[in-house]
């Protein structure tokens, strides 16, 4: 999967969630420019990021 795909799939979660991008950041203790960054593609999330978002979304990252 590549930054791009991964990045709309981020998106997707949190809008279903019913979450802005300043809402997310402030749980993960990130920006929202951050937040924004990895949505679009152009950064990718740290792994222990991953598996913040992996727990905080429900979703088996194995």
């Amino acid at each position: 999967m590549d930054q791009k795909r991964i990045g709309s799939f981020l998106r997707e979660l949190r809008t279903e969630k019913g979450l802005t991008q300043e809402q997310l950041a402030e749980k993960l203790n990130v920006s929202g420019r951050t937040v924004s960054r990895w949505e679009n593609g152009n950064n990718m999330p740290d792994l222990s990021i991953i598996v913040e978002l992996a727990d905080f979304y429900d979703i088996d990252i194995r």
